[in-house]
């Protein structure tokens, strides 16, 4: 059985390693900490399938879906 972290310790966990990249690091460590969990974040989430990037490209007009509503 695979343990389950649920968000109170994980921000826990997070904010941890944060405080930690800023004490010993100074800013820039803390700012590429948190670049890298945000881009981690976005991964696991897209692995999970608990986030959709078609609505992106819908909206950006990458895909020939939803030309027709430009003018």
């Amino acid at each position: 059985m695979v343990p389950v972290i649920d968000n109170g310790r994980l921000g826990l966990i997070v904010g941890l390693v944060l405080g930690v990249a800023g004490a010993f690091g100074g800013f820039s460590a803390f700012v590429v900490v948190l670049l890298l969990g945000a881009i981690g974040l976005l991964v696991g989430r897209y692995l999970d399938g608990q986030l959709d990037l078609s609505e992106f490209s819908e909206r950006s007009g990458l895909t020939g879906r939803g030309s027709e509503r430009r003018p």
